[in-house]
């Protein structure tokens, strides 16, 4: 039976900056569990499988997990009994107290020895092939993958595979080339045969073909299939390793780019600069006969430098992109493979292989996410197949690798402290002193414990890194890059459980690091629009994004502003303000000025914000609404909380609830879900904006209706269904967020429960 590790970590080439505090993976154990235990493991798969098939929901439950800890932590979930609110019978305060106090159990019983809570942060399907790849061309994969491994994650395939044979760009999503062509790949290298799966296998092919072929696939994938060999490398635009030797006073300087841009084409520049590529085995033979239309060596490669298919194109070339492109294929490249400019390209695959080296180590080697994960892999294998950074490297697998009743993928990275942090202020919001026990403390141990204490080794600007202490990461101490609103919400919390008593929340925080935090805050804002930026200071030069080379995602060029973050820290340095007011008092008094300014002016005609990191309308509006609500503007004194507030009642539906399609994101236009129907994570949002924006004063009505459709649809153990995936990020790719399906019903219950009595 597979098992949950926390904070655990052994072996040569491990290590932590915290004792692995944070820390998730799992591991098979043949000799754990009951037959009941195994038993409920094998209903749950079945179930998830068999709701597929009736076209239920993609997103898991992650019920291995909560079966785990539960257990584990042996908490009496069904002693009382839920309420089931009759139609035509209101709420009462018995009611949601009883709904509250579940959910409060339900949240303890699910959370990690070290105070975090676990989860799955996954949902994209091209995360996990570029692993196997990786692990495939380095003869790696049976060694660092068990038969367990590959048995589940072929599960995960199958399981979000769409009727038509494709697979979408994320879990939810219609079939597109990236999805089809690379879980194709990924199961051929996990061992299934053309025709395996029932005909599953025989259907994706079929679908490929229909669509042009893997020659189609985004820019991304012709990276990935290159390094397979499964593509060549002159069918793909030009990724320069020279780049990185740009001066500093070049208008475009490889610091200036978004983090995960920067990341991600660091590594593809060294895979393009040698045009590395994995061993021909049979298999690869195979599969450049099963994924292409044309004969492989008849394929013209020049030509497919922009092909897309149009199931994938989301973002379109620029003419100046398409220009660079051109001339850097036809003039640039030629020439470098010749004396002296060969020796151009040597240095700057030299530089790049700094960049990657500091990169890992100052990661743990876990790198900013998966997608630099996979890449790194690739690079240190090609650079040194039997050099320690690939075992550095491969130690640290596990970390990425997630299982649920529908199988294993590689996730994120994880989101444990912004899980941790949100999770924490929705048990605050109860008041419910008497079922907190040591719940709030070992949440405040795991946040003291991931807050980064050291800015990255060395002269880090010199590689393209800004100062991270006093910040916390998305993840956990380890990962090593800041997140501001991760810090924000963090931040939040220890001010919070500054308030309460030691025997209940801990030891207080140092104040220093307090004041360190803050001062991560204040760098990351824009003095030009006022707004937050997540990972570095915003980089005012929007014109860049002509250069965006994927066809996938928009608006990865550079760093820019977000209503969420924004709206985050607004609420964070309000709160420190009211708890150390002389500290940098004016600063801090500008900064919140400076913030509201900014969520005043990109609030969208019809009253709402959109969400770049929710979905859609309806999470940029609770934020924000919170964020002014947090600095004192209300309905009556803020035209922005007016129209904010009528923006979430105009869509609220006839049963009381809200629900937003994710069509919402690409095309930036507020769209509800098919039926107008109710997603319960996007009705606590609506509720927590609404009374942030002070309905509660005005007419609770529409609170009462969206609270009882809460409370009736709380599941025996206090839990809450999984429905639609609410998490997105880069306007056009979903990602699910597990534990939001019971922290926000239990944040918005909890809130109203104290606003309404």
């Amino acid at each position: 039976m597979w098992e949950l590790k926390i904070a655990e970590g052994d072996g040569p080439y491990l290590y932590s900056t915290n004792n692995f505090v944070g820390r998730q993976f799992w591991e098979f154990n043949p000799d754990v569990g009951t037959p009941e235990e195994k038993e409920e493991i094998e209903k749950a798969r079945q179930n998830f499988k068999d709701n597929r098939r009736k076209g239920g929901f993609h997103a898991c439950g992650d019920l291995l997990m909560r079966m785990q800890l539960i257990k584990e932590n042996a908490i009496d979930l069904t002693s009382i009994l839920p309420v089931r609110l009759s139609e035509g019978e209101h709420v009462s305060f018995e009611a949601v107290t009883t709904a509250v106090k579940k959910a409060v159990r339900l949240h303890r019983a699910i959370q990690a020895k070290d105070g975090h809570w676990p989860a799955e942060n996954a949902g994209p399907m091209f995360f996990t092939p570029p692993l196997l790849i990786a692990l495939y061309i380095s003869g790696t994969i049976n060694t660092v993958l068990t038969e367990e491994h590959h048995k589940e994650l072929i599960r995960y395939f199958y399981n979000h595979q769409n009727e038509d044979g494709g697979w979408g760009f994320y879990i939810e999503g219609h079939s597109t080339m990236i999805g089809s062509a690379l879980s194709y790949v990924a199961l051929r290298i996990l061992g299934e045969g053309e025709d395996d799966g029932d005909g599953a296998i025989a259907r994706a092919r079929k679908w490929i073909l229909d669509h042009g072929g893997a020659t189609s696939i985004p820019s991304w994938g012709k990276v990935y299939l290159s390094v397979l060999g499964v593509y060549e490398w002159e069918g793909c635009n030009p990724l320069p390793p020279e780049f990185w030797l740009f001066p500093s006073a070049f208008p475009f300087h490889p610091a200036e780019m978004w983090c995960y841009c920067r990341t991600t084409y660091m590594p593809m520049s060294y895979l393009y600069g040698k045009r590395i590529q994995g061993p021909i085995t049979p298999l690869v033979s195979s599969l450049r006969k099963e994924i292409h239309p044309t004969p492989f060596a008849e394929i013209n490669w020049n030509k497919q430098r922009n092909n897309c298919c149009k199931e994938d194109f989301y973002y379109p070339h620029s003419f100046l992109q398409d220009a660079l492109w051109h001339s850097l294929h036809y003039l640039t490249e030629p020439v470098l493979k010749y004396w002296p400019f060969s020796k151009l390209r040597g240095r700057s695959l030299d530089r790049v292989v700094q960049l990657m080296r500091y990169e890992s180590e100052e990661t743990r080697y876990m790198t900013i996410g998966c997608v630099e994960k996979s890449l790194q892999m690739m690079c240190w294998w090609a650079e040194n197949p039997n050099g320690d950074e690939f075992k550095y490297h491969l130690a640290r697998v596990p970390d990425y690798l997630w299982i649920a009743e529908d199988g294993m993928t590689m996730h994120s990275f994880g989101s444990q402290v912004w899980d941790c942090a949100l999770a924490t202020q929705a048990i605050v919001a109860s008041n419910m002193v008497e079922e907190y026990a040591d719940c709030l403390k070992k949440a405040h141990f795991y946040l003291r414990e991931s807050q980064i204490k050291e800015n990255p080794s060395g002269d880090f600007t010199q590689m393209c890194r800004q100062f991270t202490k006093g910040s916390w990461t998305f993840s956990d101490q380890d990962h090593g890059w800041t997140v501001s609103d991760c810090t924000a919400e963090a931040l939040k919390c220890l001010l919070l459980l500054s308030h309460m008593p030691k025997e209940i929340a801990g030891e207080k925080d140092d104040t220093a690091c307090l004041y360190e935090a803050v001062n991560v805050l204040l760098y990351m804002q824009s003095p030009v629009s006022g707004g937050f930026a997540v990972w570095e200071p915003p980089i005012p030069k929007p014109f860049l994004q002509l250069l965006n080379p994927s066809e996938i995602f928009a608006d990865i060029v550079v760093e820019k502003e977000h209503v969420e973050t924004t709206s985050s820290i607004i609420g964070a340095l309000v709160e420190f303000k009211r708890a150390h007011p002389r500290h940098r008092k004016e600063e801090i008094e500008h900064s919140i000025l400076n913030g509201i300014r900014y969520l005043e002016e990109t609030q969208w005609h019809d009253g709402s914000w959109y969400g770049y990191w929710g979905v859609c309308f309806i999470y940029g509006t609770c934020f924000a609404l919170r964020a002014l609500s947090s600095a004192g503007k209300t309905y009556d004194n803020n035209e922005a909380v007016c129209k904010g507030v009528k923006f979430l009642l105009s869509i609220q539906n006839e049963e009381g609830g809200w629900g937003e399609s994710l069509l919402s994101c690409p095309t930036e236009v507020y769209t509800s879900l098919d039926g107008n129907r109710t997603n319960l994570v996007q009705t606590s949002w609506a509720m927590l904006g609404l009374m942030f924006g002070g309905q509660v004063e005005r007419d609770s009505t529409p609170l009462h209706k969206a609270a009882k459709l809460l409370i009736n649809a709380q599941m025996d153990n206090g839990d809450f269904p999984q429905q639609e995936i609410t998490g997105v990020y880069m306007k056009n790719c979903l990602l699910l967020y597990a534990q939001y399906r019971n922290i926000f019903p239990l944040w918005a219950l909890a809130e109203y429960r104290k606003h309404v009595w």
